[in-house]
């Protein structure tokens, strides 16, 4: 049963549209740009998770949250898979944030030669999703994008304020372990 786009308030967009909307926000926002892409992406969280829903409704799956961690990983894969966003590997770090990890992930752009990690519009998208899921606010952060040439794209989950510490971290030229260790 596939993804039906139109009637889950979706659609598809081409990889090279987004990845030349990135560029252009970039060249005339500047560095503004990655904000403007969270928010954008933020706000689709809620239609894609009411999405995910109904398409596990639609295989006799239980709710989300219902989901154990491995059964969660196979379907969110899937989903994101069928909805052309890519593969997911869910696990954790340290036990203190969750990650998520894609080696195929859509709006990766490894031929852009992107210094940082760019895949702003998908931590937007994801800090909703996923607060969804926990009933709380989550924060986002990409640690590793194959945009800026590492092999997959890391996303890093977790309350505000460890987010916080792990960008704060990275801002001072530290590994982004080095920050998750401090907080567990």
């Amino acid at each position: 049963m596939a993804l039906d786009l139109q009637n889950q308030g979706m659609l598809g967009l081409p990889r090279a549209g987004l990845a030349a909307l990135r560029a252009a926000l970039y060249r005339d926002a500047g560095t503004a740009a990655a904000g403007y892409l969270q928010e954008a992406g933020y706000a689709g969280g809620e239609t894609l998770f009411a999405a995910f829903r109904g398409w596990l409704a639609a295989r006799g799956e239980p709710a989300p949250e219902s989901l154990t961690l491995q059964r969660f990983e196979e379907l969110a894969t899937l989903f994101f898979r069928e909805a052309g966003w890519g593969s997911l590997h869910v696990g954790s770090l340290r036990n203190a944030v969750a990650v998520l990890d894609s080696t195929d992930w859509g709006e990766a752009d490894p031929q852009s030669g992107i210094e940082h990690p760019a895949c702003h519009f998908t931590t937007g998208m994801l800090a909703d999703f996923f607060g969804r899921i926990a009933d709380a606010p989550l924060a986002v952060l990409e640690v590793e994008c194959r945009s800026a040439g590492d092999k997959r794209c890391r996303f890093l989950i977790g309350n505000a304020e460890v987010m916080e510490h792990v960008y704060e971290t990275l801002g001072r030229g530290e590994p982004y372990e080095t920050a998750v260790a401090d907080v567990e």
